[in-house]
């Protein structure tokens, strides 16, 4: 494994159990609220198998699940997945139809394990040009888990941060022009009110697979203090293991948050 503080080579993986406590200290080892996935190498998977494209995105569904599920064990308040950016339409329709199918039936087929974990699911992203089929299904799922009181499941579909953060900010100049909001009362909290994200908690772990050092336009606002951490692990390949090692090197991460550590 590397011994970079951000990039772990994913060649071997040595992970604690749940529940493990930093070496010494006799306290548990503290764990991100809510973690952040850009999942990346569906297609280098498949490339490097013989596969096409769109292998290595059913492959991925598995990974989706196994890594819902151990987040859920560990009590982790929310779990959000890079799922589709506003950038990836670019890519063949063909390969962006089987994307849609894929996320479609998805939803329907996870119901019965979100509704066992307890986990709600929310979506983040825009609407415009989903499938009508797709965004159906997925609002359905969303009123089902609604009620639940576990982990927030959070896709991020069709989302983009750059635009977000521009659709934020017509919010409030609708609002100001409106005259129910006033310059004055503009601060950081109230423009992350109308981000797609209101009411949720920044990530504080932003995982990336695949090997690849850049944010994507993913959750920009959102980030600013999260910690990182990346593996050439490609997202099929990505495993609990793999998880839990992550969350090891968050739990030895000193955050300051701009601040000093006291002395």
């Amino acid at each position: 494994m590397s011994t970079s503080p951000i990039h772990d080579s994913g060649e071997h993986v040595t992970a604690p159990t749940a529940g493990a406590t930093v070496a010494g200290a006799g306290e548990a080892a503290p764990r991100p609220r809510h973690v952040a996935i850009i999942m990346d190498g569906n297609g280098r998977w498949a490339r490097a198998r013989g596969l096409p494209r769109i292998e290595g995105h059913r492959r991925g569904v598995a990974s989706v699940r196994r890594i819902t599920e151990h987040c859920a064990r560990l009590g982790i308040e929310q779990l959000t997945l890079y799922c589709l950016s506003s950038e990836n339409w670019r890519r063949p329709s063909t390969e962006i139809s089987f994307l849609m199918q894929l996320l479609e039936q998805y939803v329907i087929e996870e119901r019965q394990l979100l509704m066992k974990e307890r986990i709600r699911l929310a979506m983040i992203g825009r609407r415009d040009g989903l499938p009508a089929g797709t965004l159906a299904e997925i609002d359905r799922t969303v009123e089902l888990c609604a009620a639940n009181d576990g982990m927030r499941l959070c896709l991020a579909i069709n989302y983009g941060s750059r635009a977000e953060i521009v659709e934020a900010a017509r919010r409030v100049a609708r609002e100001v022009l409106a005259g129910t909001l006033d310059p004055a009362a503009i601060d950081e909290d109230a423009f992350a009110a109308r981000l797609d994200t209101a009411g949720m908690p920044d990530p504080d772990l932003l995982i990336r697979t695949a090997g690849e050092m850049r944010i994507s336009n993913f959750l920009l606002w959102q980030i600013s203090y999260a910690e990182l951490w990346v593996t050439d692990v490609c997202w099929p390949d990505f495993i609990e293991e793999h998880l839990d090692a992550a969350l090891a090197a968050f739990a030895s991460r000193d955050r300051r948050f701009g601040g000093l550590t006291p002395s």
